[in-house]
C-alpha cells in the first residue's frame, strides 16, 4: 500500500467513524430532549425519521456528482457541512431550530458514503482490505458515539457532543485538503482494468433488501439506548449513562461482525453469505425485546455481530455487480434506500413505543425482516448472471 493510499484510507476511515457517530448523537439524548422540549417518543421518532431521510436523500446526487467533481471535493463538502450543521444545533434555542440543524446534519452526512466508498474502490489497490478497515472504523464510530455522547451530556451538555465531533471533522477536512490529490490520477490499476456490466435485476433485489435492513437499522439504533435505560432501572447508574454504555457495547460488537463478514466474504459465495446473515438477524433481534438483564445484553451483542457482518459483504456485492462508471451512483442509490426509505423505521417504531412499549419494537422489527430472507434467496440465483 502506497503512502497516498494510507493517507486516503486513514481519512476515509476517520470520516466513516464521524458520520456514524454524528447520526447516533440524537438517539442517545432522547431522554434529555423529552424533558427539554416537552415532546413524546412518537414525535422524537419522526424527527429521527426526518434526519434519516435526509441522510439518504443526498446520497444519489452525491453518487452522481462524484464522477463530475471527484470524491475529494465531496469529502470536503461532507466535513464542512457537518461543521456548519453542528454550529446551528449548538446555538439552537427551540425545537424548530434544532430540527433545522439536525436536517442539515443529515443531508451533509448523506454525502459521505457514495464518496468514501467510491474513493476506496478506485484508489486503493487492495479493495477488500480497504473496505474491511473502512467498515471497522464505521462500527467503531457507531460504538463509541453513544458512549461519548453520554459522557459529554453528563459532564457538560448534550450540545458539547456535537461540538466534539465537529472538531474532529475540522481536523479531517484539513487532512483531506492537504493529503488527498484532486482528480482520479491515483486510481488503482486493477480498478482501471475491471469493467463489469451492471446487473440491474440483482441491484433491484439488493436495494429491496437494503430498505428492509435500513428500516431495522433505523429502528433499533434509535430506540436501543432508551430500551436499555428502561430495562436496567435497578442498575446503580444514571439512565443516560446506562443507555449510552450498553448501546456502545452492542454496537462495538459490530467490529467483530465487520471482520467476520470480510473474512467469510472471501471464502464463501457472497450471495449465500448474505442469505445466512439476514436469517440470523431475526431471532436475536426479537430476543432483545423479549429478554432482560444479562441475557438481553448477550442477545444484543450477538445481534450486533450478525447485523454488521453484512456491510463488507453488501459493499463488495455492489462493487461486483455495477460497472465502474456507475459505482458512485450505485452506492448512492443503495444508501438512499437504506437510510432514506429505511429511515421510516424510526417513526413507525416511535408509534409502537407510544402505543405499546419500547420493548415491543424489537420483535416487530424481526417480523419486518422476514421478506428480506426470501429476497436474498432470489438474489443468490440472479446476481452472477
Amino acid at each position: 500500500m502506497s503512502r497516498e493510499e494510507k493517507f486516503i484510507l486513514t481519512i476515509t476511515a476517520g470520516s466513516h467513524l464521524t458520520v456514524h457517530s454524528f447520526m447516533l448523537v440524537f438517539p442517545s439524548i432522547f431522554l434529555i430532549l423529552q424533558n427539554e422540549f416537552s415532546v413524546g417518543l412518537g414525535s422524537l421518532g419522526f424527527i429521527a425519521t426526518l434526519s434519516s431521510v435526509m441522510f439518504g436523500l443526498g446520497a444519489i446526487p452525491a453518487g452522481y456528482f462524484e464522477s463530475k467533481v471527484g470524491g475529494r471535493n465531496l469529502l470536503l463538502l461532507y466535513q464542512g457541512g457537518t461543521i456548519v450543521a453542528s454550529i446551528v444545533i449548538i446555538f439552537s434555542n427551540s425545537l424548530m431550530m434544532f430540527v433545522v440543524g439536525l436536517s442539515l446534519l443529515g443531508i451533509s452526512c448523506s454525502i459521505y458514503h457514495p464518496a468514501g466508498l467510491t474513493i476506496i474502490s478506485r484508489r486503493i489497490s487492495n479493495i477488500s482490505k480497504g473496505m474491511g478497515i473502512h467498515g471497522v472504523a464505521g462500527s467503531f464510530g457507531l460504538g463509541i458515539g453513544p458512549l461519548i455522547v453520554s459522557i459529554f451530556t453528563y459532564m457538560i451538555s448534550w450540545k458539547a457532543a456535537y461540538g466534539f465531533f465537529a472538531g474532529v471533522n475540522i481536523i479531517l477536512a484539513f487532512l483531506t485538503f492537504v493529503c488527498i490529490s484532486p482528480g482520479k490520477s491515483a486510481e488503482s490499476h486493477s480498478e482501471q482494468k475491471e469493467q463489469t456490466n451492471t446487473n440491474k435485476f440483482g441491484l433491484i433485489l439488493y436495494y429491496s433488501i437494503g430498505i428492509l435492513m435500513g428500516f431495522t437499522f433505523s429502528g433499533f439504533t434509535t430506540f436501543l439506548p432508551i430500551h436499555f435505560s428502561e430495562q436496567t432501572s435497578d442498575w446503580m447508574m444514571l439512565p443516560i449513562l446506562r443507555g449510552g454504555i450498553l448501546t456502545s457495547i452492542v454496537l462495538l460488537s459490530g467490529i467483530v461482525g465487520q471482520l467476520l463478514g470480510g473474512y467469510f466474504g472471501s471464502k464463501v459465495d457472497k450471495s449465500i453469505l448474505l442469505f445466512i446473515i439476514i436469517l440470523l438477524n431475526i431471532p436475536f433481534l426479537a430476543l432483545i425485546g423479549m429478554t432482560q438483564g444479562i441475557a438481553m445484553i448477550i442477545c444484543g451483542i450477538i445481534f450486533g455481530i450478525v447485523h454488521f457482518s453484512m456491510q463488507p459483504v453488501g459493499n463488495s456485492l455492489i462493487a461486483k455487480i455495477t460497472h465502474s462508471s456507475h459505482r458512485g451512483v450505485g452506492y448512492g442509490i443503495n444508501f438512499f434506500f437504506s437510510f432514506g426509505a429505511g429511515g421510516l423505521g424510526a417513526g413507525i417504531c416511535g408509534i409502537i413505543a407510544d402505543q405499546y412499549s419500547v420493548a415491543k419494537i424489537f420483535p416487530a422489527l424481526s417480523i419486518i425482516l422476514l421478506p428480506a430472507v426470501g429476497l436474498s434467496w432470489l438474489l443468490k440465483k440472479y446476481i452472477y448472471r
